[in-house]
């Protein structure tokens, strides 16, 4: 962000002479408020508080402020915010975009005000007007770009029109907001020409899924093939890579998002009771069964039956799920009658089912059938680019869940975890970080910090005898290797980055986040 736009005493609207110290308070508090929303990073909540501060200030009734561009028909803006307006009211606000009050004002690039709009020559024959006995009215563009925005005040909470200190406020709002806004435009447009993720996201619905990394792209691509079609899928990758939240992605995309998506992980029930959770049974068909029980696949009728951990399916209930593939059929435990079934099937494994093929673990036949249409999910070490929005995104996240204030990651803490192996991918990360949560919450601490995500770094890195994770100890020798090259290398970034084979700014990165320094007197040489 920019730094505060300068206010001089001359760039004030003047007080007349008379007029209370109400007016003079209510005016530097707004330029103070004009001033704290430079802090705003992002457009959405700075949209808000804008609107928020204008409505205030001015007594409005209602409110309505656009940014950005919109399509040829009128059709919704890129950003918009509203206030105390309804669906007819925004309808309404937006098709004024192209004519009466608001055209007015983006035409002439100056403010409109009216008392009464209904009884205003300029725009008493518009039929809205009428009906909604629109009366004061005040409309200003943003900056006078008509491309920019646009501010829309209507209804004045005290009798009468908006006076001249409310209008005087408007404008200045307009253009000191105008330059926030565009430095905001500029970093989001750049942001997302960087993301690989955006042309996909037009056509897939992923709001869940975080990250912008071609590896998340491609995956995303796949998903937006696959999802449309009403084929059976089998997802594979890595422990903790997000197959269960993509197999949602694909229900939710594809013909059968209305019905149920019912998931079973065959991994966590005994080989006895599989079947009896995935196909049911009569009653009397065992000894708990003393009425007819539902399995899954008759819960996930029209829908998607989802099975994690596919490889671990018993071979006896493999078979049944192949004649339920094959045919459309299965028989629930006890009957000699077969039922119809309709569900799509996207399975999911973290292991090598060819090879389980090979060692006879896992049907060649049902491997075929699941493999029509595989889609492997990339671990987080191929999406790197990916780990910092993901902690940011956990860390919100996990503030919200266990009530805690809003925190978010430091500098150096954003440094350490993209520069951490994550070997169990994003689960293991998420539990990291909201771990992180709590440590940081218990202490009061105003940011999350390096240490409240690997607490024990320090301790396994001074103490040979320290019981060390798999993780603590990756970093430990990340940590000696890279020392080690850089005094090999006098601190040549470029040659320690060549020998190590990674980017430089992978090796920089690596640097802050083990809290490297080189000898007083010495600089970090580039090349």
């Amino acid at each position: 962000m920019t730094g505060p736009v300068a206010l001089s005493a001359q760039t004030l609207p003047a007080t007349p002479d008379g007029v209370a110290g109400t007016r003079l308070r209510q005016e530097r508090d707004l330029y103070r408020r004009l001033l704290c929303l430079g802090a705003q990073a992002e457009i959405e909540p700075f949209l808000e508080e804008a609107l928020a501060l204008i409505v205030d200030f001015t007594g409005a009734r209602r409110g309505y402020l656009e940014l950005g561009g919109r399509s040829a028909d009128g059709g919704r803006p890129d950003w918009w915010t509203a206030h105390d307006c309804s669906t007819d009211d925004l309808a309404e606000i937006r098709s004024a975009i192209s004519r009466g009050i608001i055209a007015e004002a983006l035409a002439t690039g100056d403010t409109v005000t009216t008392a009464s709009a209904m009884l205003d020559p300029r725009f008493r024959e518009l039929g809205s007007v009428q009906i909604r006995k629109i009366e004061a009215v005040l409309c200003a563009p943003l900056g006078g770009d008509a491309s920019l925005g646009v501010i829309y005040l209507q209804g004045h909470a005290g009798a009468g029109p908006f006076g001249k200190p409310a209008q005087e406020g408007a404008e200045l709002f307009a253009r000191h907001v105008a330059k926030y806004a565009e430095h905001l435009l500029v970093r989001r447009r750049s942001a997302e020409r960087l993301d690989a993720t955006r042309d996909v996201r037009e056509k897939l619905r992923s709001d869940r899924v975080i990250g912008r990394s071609p590896a998340l792209a491609a995956l995303l691509r796949q998903a937006a093939l696959v999802a449309p079609l009403d084929v059976h899928v089998l997802l594979t990758g890595e422990s903790g890579t997000g197959k269960s939240q993509l197999a949602r992605v694909i229900h939710e995309n594809g013909p059968r998002s209305g019905s149920p998506l019912v998931e079973l992980n065959c991994a966590a029930l005994p080989e006895g009771l599989i079947e009896n959770e995935l196909f049911g049974a009569v009653a009397g068909a065992h000894s708990t069964a003393d009425r007819a029980i539902a399995g899954k696949v008759a819960a996930a009728e029209q829908g998607t039956l989802f099975l994690d951990e596919i490889g671990e399916l018993p071979l006896s209930s493999q078979a049944k799920l192949l004649h339920l593939l094959q045919s459309g059929r299965y028989h629930p435990l006890g009957s000699a009658e077969s039922v119809q079934a309709d569900v799509r099937v996207i399975a999911a494994t973290n292991v090598d089912l060819e090879e389980a093929v090979r060692q006879r673990r896992f049907r060649e036949d049902l491997f075929y059938r699941l493999q029509v249409l595989p889609v492997r999910l990339p671990s987080l070490g191929e999406r790197n680019e990916d780990v910092v929005e993901l902690a940011q995104y956990f860390c919100a996240d996990a503030s919200e869940r266990h009530g805690l204030r809003k925190l978010a990651l430091s500098p150096g803490a954003q440094r350490a975890v993209a520069a951490a192996e994550w070997p169990g991918n994003v689960r293991q990360l998420a539990h990291a970080i909201e771990a992180a949560v709590i440590r940081a919450a218990g202490e009061g601490a105003q940011m999350l910090e390096h240490q409240h995500v690997f607490p024990n770094t320090e301790t396994a890195m001074n103490t040979a005898q320290t019981s060390q994770t798999f993780q603590e100890a990756t970093r430990h020798f990340q940590r000696d290797l890279l020392q080690r090259t850089l005094e090999e290398t006098g601190w040549n970034v470029t040659e320690a980055a060549r020998r190590l084979d990674l980017a430089r700014s992978h090796v920089y990165n690596l640097i802050r986040a083990f809290g490297f320094q080189r000898a007083r007197g010495a600089s970090v040489a580039e090349s």
